[in-house]
């Protein structure tokens, strides 16, 4: 499997020579996997809740779903399936996988992302390859990290088309399921423990722990069950995992961007 070929400096394909760069400067981790929405821009913003309005219009307009249901229905397939076109999907609803995305994506309010001289500066710093880890389709990928000004920050994504390059329309392979990361794991060919994983999803995270893979929650100061890591916001990893960096933690550094776990878990965001 081959990662997205998107359209914009900086995301190419993968490549099964690719191998490890196993302690590039000294740091822990080879590479660093990056979940996108409400990752790499907070919550905040009102893109995920825009989505889910948009999932929902579809369910009722294209699938002609009664609209009393249809709220319910979406949180609880996504709760169950990862997102709530794999949900459908798994029910025996038939659509096409572009159409939905179009619809889903196509509207969202792209203006309010703007471009993140900081968050730019954080990744091209770091020594390790960087790869977009997301459930989203190729063309919301592009969208979201021009407008952030990232667009040539990644050597690839792995995204929907990668995970389901031959869907038949029955089953959708999406986080958080184990085999996604496992999946996501072999496209970027590298040892699960040289991996650090960031994600704003407690259950994400947890399944990317199972996996193998060192985790960060991002958007919380309390972390959940599997992770090692917890980042109030994604502009603070250096200060908060310098390890990145091949620094060692000073005894006397602040931990306020990691806790204990076994903390209440971070509020659940719906994606498509």
């Amino acid at each position: 499997m081959l990662a997205c070929n998107l359209a914009f400096a900086g995301c190419s394909r993968f490549s099964d020579s690719m191998g490890t760069n196993e302690g590039s400067d000294g740091a822990m981790f080879d590479c660093l996997l990056f979940d996108m929405d409400d990752t790499l821009y907070p919550l905040s913003l009102g893109i995920n809740l825009a989505c889910r309005l948009n999932i929902q219009e579809y369910m009722l307009n294209e699938l002609q779903i009664e609209e009393s249901v249809v709220p319910k229905m979406c949180l609880d397939l996504y709760r169950e399936h990862g997102t709530t076109m794999a949900g459908l999907k798994v029910l025996g609803y038939k659509f096409d996988d572009d159409d939905f995305h179009a619809y889903v994506h196509g509207r969202l309010p792209y203006h309010k992302l703007k471009p993140d001289p900081v968050l730019r500066n954080l990744l091209l710093s770091m020594p390790q390859r960087k790869i977009i880890f997301t459930n989203a389709d190729r063309a919301h990928v592009g969208k979201v990290l021009l407008k952030l000004g990232l667009e040539d920050c990644f050597e690839g994504v792995i995204c929907f088309e990668t995970l389901n390059p031959y869907n038949d329309g029955s089953r959708v392979l999406c986080k958080p399921s184990v085999e996604a990361m496992k999946a996501a794991i072999k496209i970027a060919n590298v040892d699960a423990h040289r991996i650090l994983f960031f994600d704003d999803s407690a259950r994400n995270i947890a399944s990317g722990k199972e996996a193998g893979m060192s985790t960060v929650l991002v958007g919380s100061s309390r972390k959940t069950e599997g992770a090692d890591f917890a980042l109030t916001s994604i502009h603070n990893m250096k200060e908060g995992i310098p390890e990145i960096w091949g620094r060692m933690r000073s005894e006397d550094q602040s931990d306020e961007h990691m806790v204990h776990l076994h903390q209440p878990s971070a509020v659940e965001t719906v994606q498509a």
